[in-house]
């Protein structure tokens, strides 16, 4: 296991944990065909659009439902595997976890656009544990201020873990890509407080 600081001051912290995890690529393939994957739709500029992934959420309890854009995400309870990749990254981060968006990425052309992950429900300073599985993409950080850019490379079996003011401070977003690449795999791992879900 390699953790590397990116961001460390007095607002935010971000680490790349990699070789957190031991998943094979045949449990990665076990792993994507047991999810029952949304394709949703958001509307932009008055057009109703699918997201350039496919997504499921999963939870502790019924009634932490998740909403972002226009998008409000029932969940579903953990299969033994996410179960296991969940305690194992509670483990490994010392953080809590009470549910998870896993995002999966078919090819390049699918990518997450620049946000934050800073919705009400998930408190003032949400810690969000990353983990991908499958194909290396690049993940950027930008600050939101001086538009300084962080560019990382998130392997098979890492963590990229997010803490403090970084869902204030920095946007972040999955770029698209035209080279070549296969299928990956992300759970972005947060607690959501329960009374602001609803």
């Amino acid at each position: 296991m390699k953790k590397t600081t990116i961001i460390k001051d007095k607002y935010c912290e971000v680490y790349l944990i990699e070789n957190a995890f031991d998943l094979s690529m045949n449990e990665f393939n076990q792993l994507k065909e047991g999810i029952n994957w949304r394709k949703d739709k958001i509307r932009i500029f008055g057009k109703e659009v699918y997201i350039p992934r496919h997504q499921a959420w999963f939870a502790d309890h019924q009634k932490l439902t998740y909403k972002y854009s226009s998008i409000k995400l029932s969940p579903l309870f953990w299969n033994d595997e996410l179960l296991k990749i969940k305690n194992m990254a509670q483990k490994t981060t010392g953080e809590i976890f009470n549910s998870a968006l896993v995002n999966l990425y078919e090819t390049g052309k699918d990518y997450a656009a620049w946000h934050s992950d800073n919705e009400k429900e998930l408190g003032e300073n949400p810690t969000i544990a990353s983990v991908s599985f499958g194909a290396t993409r690049s993940f950027h950080l930008r600050h939101l201020k001086n538009n300084h850019t962080y560019k990382i490379n998130l392997p098979h079996n890492s963590i990229l873990l997010m803490k403090g003011a970084t869902q204030h401070i920095y946007k972040h977003q999955l770029a698209k890509t035209a080279k070549p690449v296969g299928p990956r795999i992300n759970i972005t791992f947060r607690y959501v407080r329960l009374s602001l879900s609803s």
